[in-house]
């Protein structure tokens, strides 16, 4: 796996060793930390190192049956301060993983795509089929990192799932991150007594999904035949504000909420949430964590490490 020290990656890595396969983990830890997989290290192997390096995704690669790429330069905010990076990330980062999977014999590659590569265009709820329009360099890269997917999947006996995920949150977040996702960040602000940062009204609508169900489509995604090529969003279906999710968060807290309004953030999606019954058809998977039940247990998380803190 790829960016097995990430937030989304060592969720899955756990479920995984759970499972009883044997996990190789490729990463750098420059978004990663070592912390999210301390508990697991007498059970997975772990290789540092480059996305952007063919050897040694090559070498992580030898050997294995599925890679599950999860490695990535995440953030639409760093992706819009530095896009030369992100696109050598997660486009030639990810054609790396391609060509070593190809060239080693790997079964099936899973490969995290994104909710940005819609942007703007199209209805609500997104729907795989209708034509991408990314508005960051970030959902430009998660594009391109798909379609080679897609492509592999044509060209060479190599087969392919593409998930895009929306708005992933959960266990191993990083609160204290520049690009902290809004979840954590609400929490830890509302549980302190501080202000919660909004960008804009407040009144944008996001799909907010646990990361176990993440991880369950991860799985169903590497098992289930006659799936190779498709290109899947993985989410809950259902739309929620920025300002009802700071409310809801509040609400699991016992506690009040304060706003700090902010100018809008270049490169958001005004609205965006997700048809999924693609997943549901082809992989027989079900978002079974819904939003308040996924932010009880993210708060149960957070708080509890900032105690152990």
């Amino acid at each position: 796996m790829t960016g097995g020290g990430g937030f989304i990656g060592s969720n899955l890595v756990r479920a995984l060793v759970e499972r009883g396969d044997d996990v190789r983990v490729l990463d750098n830890f420059s978004t990663g930390n070592r912390t999210n997989l301390a508990e697991l290290l007498g059970d997975v192997e772990v290789v540092e190192g480059e996305l952007r390096s063919y050897e040694r995704v090559h070498a992580a690669t030898r050997g294995i049956e599925v890679v599950f790429h999860q490695g990535a330069l995440p953030s639409v905010p760093r992706s819009v301060q530095d896009p030369l990076t992100t696109s050598a990330v997660n486009v030639e980062g990810t054609l790396n993983v391609l060509l070593a999977a190809r060239d080693e014999g790997v079964r099936r590659v899973v490969c995290a795509s994104s909710s940005s590569v819609y942007g703007n265009s199209g209805e609500l709820p997104r729907i795989e089929t209708a034509n991408p329009d990314p508005i960051s360099p970030y959902g430009v890269s998660k594009l391109a990192a798909e379609r080679y997917c897609v492509s592999f999947s044509r060209v060479y006996p190599l087969e392919t799932v593409a998930l895009r995920y929306f708005n992933v949150f959960g266990p191993n977040q990083d609160p204290t991150s520049q690009y902290a996702a809004v979840v954590p960040r609400f929490i830890t602000a509302i549980a302190d007594g501080r202000a919660v940062s909004i960008y804009g009204d407040g009144e944008q609508r996001r799909d907010f999904t646990y990361v176990e169900n993440v991880v369950e489509a991860n799985v169903l995604a590497a098992e289930t035949d006659g799936v190779s090529g498709a290109v899947l969003n993985v989410a809950t279906g259902r739309s929620t504000t920025v300002n009802e999710l700071a409310d809801t968060i509040a609400s699991i807290l016992g506690r009040s909420v304060e706003r700090d309004e902010q100018h809008e953030r270049t490169g958001d999606v005004r609205d965006s949430w997700a048809d999924v019954m693609r997943a549901r058809e082809l992989l027989g998977w079900e978002p079974r964590i819904g939003l308040e039940e996924g932010l009880r247990l993210a708060a149960e998380f957070f708080l509890q490490r900032t105690a152990l803190a």
